[in-house]
């Protein structure tokens, strides 16, 4: 496939070199284009001189950029990476796990998934376990609740997942929230994380990963 014919792809290309993770819940006609063997190999090949390549989840559920070549300059790229992201890896991890015991989910969260933000709010509001774990998530930085309003709490975690490209709210005037791809990324990240890198993580972050996986 020509440089010509990769022009119909330039926006989703710019999409996946911003860092954008694309799954059917997030943009379904940017993922099947991206199911397509050749169009796969045309991006492949524009992104060898970058030193980056398409990567996708372990079930082909999500599809992103990956480093190519882990040389020194994608080492260091990489490093500032995890440590961003595990910086945020353990509220989200803590707000899977609160979501599923919260709705009685006998799973993880999974794309697709359907989330409204009342209904873990009416759970939670005669729960005092919940509540309190609610307002102390919220107020992670991460999070960066201010309020101490149960519903606001809620609103706010929801927001910023949706603003971490987590959940995609496909109505703005209605609280109902998908579940996207980006969370198998998430669940394969830690799973590298606890089998290849074996970095520390305090033991609340252990507990919360063994219950997750």
């Amino acid at each position: 496939m020509s440089d010509m014919s990769l022009l119909p792809h330039g926006p989703l290309l710019e999409r996946l070199l911003a860092g954008e993770f694309i799954c059917a819940v997030s943009d379904e006609s940017a993922f099947k284009r991206l199911q397509d063997d050749a169009t796969r190999e045309a991006i492949d090949s524009y992104l060898r001189p970058l030193n980056r390549r398409l990567a996708s989840s372990q079930e082909e559920g999500v599809y992103f950029l990956a480093w190519r070549q882990l040389d020194d300059s994608a080492r260091d790229q990489l490093a500032r990476q995890l440590g961003d992201t595990v910086n945020s890896l353990l509220p989200l991890l803590e707000w899977l796990q609160l979501v599923q015991e919260a709705l009685g989910r006998d799973s993880v969260l999974s794309p697709g998934d359907v989330l409204k933000p009342g209904e873990l709010q009416a759970k939670s509001e005669d729960n005092p376990s919940l509540r309190e774990r609610i307002e102390r998530l919220a107020t992670d930085s991460f999070f960066g609740s201010q309020s101490d309003q149960l519903d606001a709490q809620v609103k706010q975690v929801f927001k910023r997942l949706r603003e971490h490209g987590y959940l995609l709210q496909p109505h703005a005037d209605r609280q109902v929230f998908l579940v996207t791809g980006k969370v198998d990324y998430l669940l394969e990240l830690v799973r590298f994380i606890r089998d290849e890198e074996h970095l520390p993580v305090d033991d609340e972050g252990e507990d919360t990963q063994e219950a997750l996986l």
